[in-house]
């Protein structure tokens, strides 16, 4: 039984369609990635998914409860870890995951049990008394997953799980990760806009654009559709009929920036395809990688430096207005 499914999950906002009929499976302990560029319909998936605003047409079911007829029960089966920190900083480590039991209703003795359980599983155990305003970074991080895994939840909602950490943090919490859905079945949904973060993680992604998906599939399977090296040359305008008469260019498209070429050996070819191509400023050969799957499915980057985030604060702040 897949732990998230969706049926024809749609959204209109007036005239404006932000999702299109979106049939998705996800199974238990599944890493999913959800990748769009920004208004693409990624954060309206991921708000109707953990009930924060309703579907225009369709539904889901996370752990086989309906988003619509039984939220309640699906707020139940969820944890999510904003992308902004959201613990209290005047607490301690321990306080926090008190506070988050006591608003979930646990009783006192598995409420314990649970807080050591999940410090234990990010190593907060020896720093659990010390006020989070003390923590570094990457420790209030953990901390914000161990707050997420208090009550037990089946499915895990990870929004940009590492935004402003180190590297050295970054891997830590990539770590935890993989070892929530190996070692507890937890089924989790990602969203980044670090491709290698979605690349190392992902058991599988979606690229999301205009409310439809483009592209799903593994990292390694989606990559491998590309075919060829990379050859992306910066320049106003290349004579792309001419290039794609050449046997080894595959494709030729417009990207942001300039153009990107699907290339046999493009090392080997490179001179010729300068000299076809006329002026351009700059050239970069690579292998593929899932930001060139990215761009090729969407004709444009996704921004690390401005990413889509906060949006279960967002959502969370609206509702509170009305």
């Amino acid at each position: 039984m897949p732990m998230i499914e969706t049926q024809n999950l749609a959204k209109s906002y007036n005239s404006t369609k932000a999702l299109e009929s979106l049939n998705l499976k996800i199974e238990e302990g599944e890493i999913f990635g959800l990748l769009g560029p920004n208004g693409a319909g990624n954060t309206t998936t991921m708000l109707m998914l953990a009930t924060l605003r309703q579907p225009t047409s369709g539904t889901a079911k996370i752990n086989n409860y309906d988003i619509i007829k039984e939220p309640g029960k699906v707020r139940k089966s969820i944890g999510i870890v904003f992308q902004d920190p959201s613990s209290d900083d005047i607490l301690t480590g321990y306080e926090n995951l008190k506070l988050h039991g006591l608003l979930y209703d646990m009783p006192g003795e598995l409420m314990d049990s649970r807080i050591k359980e999940v410090l234990k599983l990010v190593d907060l155990t020896e720093r659990k008394d010390d006020l989070v305003k003390k923590y570094s970074g990457g420790m209030r991080r953990r901390l914000e997953l161990a707050r997420g895994l208090m009550h037990h939840p089946k499915i895990l909602f990870l929004d940009e799980p590492t935004l402003g950490l180190d590297p050295q943090s970054r891997e830590h919490i990539w770590e935890y990760i993989e070892r929530l859905a190996k070692e507890e079945k937890i089924t989790t949904i990602i969203t980044t806009h670090y491709m290698e973060e979605a690349d190392k993680l992902c058991n599988r992604v979606a690229i999301i654009d205009t409310g439809k998906i483009v592209a799903i599939g593994s990292p390694k399977k989606l990559k491998g559709q590309l075919g060829g090296d990379m050859v992306r040359l910066s320049a106003k305008a290349i004579d792309s009929e001419s290039l794609k008469k050449l046997s080894y260019v595959k494709e030729v498209i417009k990207c942001e920036g300039g153009f990107c070429l699907t290339v046999d050996n493009a090392s080997g070819h490179l001179q010729e395809i300068l000299k076809t191509a006329g002026k351009i400023d700059s050239v970069e050969i690579s292998t593929p990688t899932l930001g060139d799957v990215f761009m090729h499915y969407t004709g444009r980057g996704i921004r690390e430096d401005s990413p889509e985030g906060g949006w279960a604060e967002r959502a969370i702040h609206a509702s509170t207005k009305k």
